[in-house]
């Protein structure tokens, strides 16, 4: 098709027909993660992510996918385990910053925004490569906000969302079964019930991680005795 292939994909530099094969791989990676879901109910969002352990003997505390980014932000992704943590790192520094200059928390459409310029820069220049990951970022900003970032560095606001190997199929749960009006445990169930149908794993409290973001509560990861009663 092309008549050096490999001058496009060794770079980030557009192919004739308008492609950046090395943002093509970072979704393809995104592609093989676990499954990571968002649900913005009425009350707050609810985020749900799959551990996908795959090595028998390892210890599921250890694996964690959702992060506090801060008080009323979480964050989870799918893809690349090392580029997620990176850039939970990232987003924790700069909320920091941010309540260390002008006392307040930052908004989920701000840090949002931040970082996926993070993101979108690795596409602008050769010698390094786009994070392999997407982004789920939920929060409470005087109401409930969820976005997604792609590897490319695009992001968007959603009422419920997925990311990772099931995109497709929890997505499509996602619009027959979404309702406006749902409370963050009717959320939490969703959840789970759209992990369960995208996953060839049996799912329990030890394989997957549960969040909700309130406006009273702020940020709360769910304890595995809590994670049980929605199972």
């Amino acid at each position: 098709m092309y008549q050096n292939i490999q001058a496009y994909d060794r770079g980030v530099m557009f192919s004739p027909d308008g492609r950046l094969f090395q943002v093509d791989y970072a979704r393809e990676a995104v592609r093989k993660g676990a499954t990571s879901v968002g649900i913005v109910a009425e009350d707050g969002v609810v985020l749900i992510a799959h551990k996908n352990l795959t090595e028998p003997l390892a210890v599921p505390s250890t694996v964690q996918k959702i992060f506090k980014i801060d008080a009323n932000i979480g964050a989870t992704y799918s893809g690349f385990v090392s580029d997620g943590l990176r850039l939970v790192n990232i987003m924790r520094q700069r909320t920091q910053t941010h309540r260390m200059v002008y006392d307040e928390t930052e908004s989920i459409e701000t840090i949002a925004r931040e970082v996926a310029e993070e993101m979108q820069i690795t596409t602008q220049y050769g010698g390094i490569r786009p994070y392999g990951i997407s982004l789920l970022i939920g929060g409470f900003d005087k109401v409930p906000k969820l976005y997604e970032i792609d590897a490319a560095g695009s992001f968007l606001g959603y009422k419920a969302d997925a990311i990772g190997s099931g995109k497709a199929a929890a997505q499509e749960m996602l619009t027959k079964e979404y309702k406006d009006e749902m409370t963050s445990e009717q959320a939490a169930k969703l959840g789970i019930t759209v992990i369960k149908k995208v996953t060839d794993q049996r799912i329990n409290a030890e394989n997957i991680d549960i969040s909700i973001v309130t406006g009273d509560n702020g940020f709360k990861l769910l304890t595995p005795d809590e994670i049980t009663k929605f199972l």
